[in-house]
């Protein structure tokens, strides 16, 4: 099982240049990654600076030789998929072939996005997510769907990894839909329950995706132990926004034993 740590770009000491020093400190106290949380304006909260993540990422990835980043997750249907696209490929190369994708539909109260029904932000999701995959390919791709299309459109620069930039889907597995993107793409970073009545994922539900299909799972909160029985490959550490040096005293605990 590997580990990591998951933070907000928000507050102080969470800027670019305080994202790529705390990546350092994760590296070097022994984790296996580090994640942003992909917000404009974080959680609504409007008190305190948000950062953009993507550029973050980049800074993360010049001051890190070893840890997996990505974001988990980025709401896909905020994005053009083609700018992501190319954007995630500039971060793999970057990073040398160390960066995932984690996306969902975005937070209920996401002031960019409250104007579209969770069923089209899905729709949204699911058509970015098969426009990324093509572009990834550096061949030609044309698209025909609700919300986007593409007419022979082409992205030259390819990631480092293969097949492709690990995509791990996001959201309340417990719904069908989710369930079943999940098992479609490379991993799954998923909670469970809704946003406003969490349940904590079990060891046994991590059997249950991985039953249906051999894929990455990340985890958090309940035993490490349990979960890495279970197959998860992943447990991560949420840290809340807090001052500079109460996340670096958690940071250098270093990952569970």
């Amino acid at each position: 099982m590997k580990f990591s740590v998951t933070v907000g770009a928000v507050g102080h000491g969470r800027d670019p240049r305080g994202l790529a020093e705390l990546a350092r400190v994760v590296e070097d106290c022994g984790w296996d990654g580090m994640f942003l949380e992909d917000y404009l304006v974080y959680q609504g909260d409007t008190t305190q600076p948000t950062y953009d993540p993507w550029i973050c990422l980049a800074g993360m990835a010049m001051a890190t030789e070893r840890i997996r980043i990505g974001t988990t997750v980025t709401p896909l249907p905020r994005r053009r998929p083609w700018k992501v696209a190319a954007e995630a490929v500039a971060l793999d190369q970057l990073s040398g072939g160390r960066m995932i994708l984690g996306v969902g539909i975005g937070d209920p109260g996401d002031p960019f996005l409250e104007n579209y029904a969770p069923r089209v932000l899905a729709e949204m999701l699911d058509e970015g997510l098969a426009i990324i995959d093509g572009l990834w390919t550096g061949q030609p791709v044309t698209f025909s769907g609700k919300h986007y299309s593409l007419d022979n459109a082409q992205l030259t620069a390819r990631p480092v990894q293969t097949p492709r930039i690990p995509i791990w889907v996001g959201g309340n597995f417990l719904v069908p839909a989710v369930r079943r993107r999940i098992l479609r793409w490379d991993g799954s970073c998923a909670y469970k329950g809704s946003t406003d009545a969490p349940q904590q994922i079990t060891p046994d539900d991590v059997r249950g995706l991985l039953a249906e299909r051999d894929i990455d799972v990340k985890v958090s909160g309940g035993d490490p132990g349990a979960f890495a029985e279970a197959g998860a490959a992943w447990w991560g550490r949420w840290i809340a926004p807090m001052p500079v040096e109460d996340t670096l005293a958690i940071v250098r605990q270093g990952p569970p034993t």
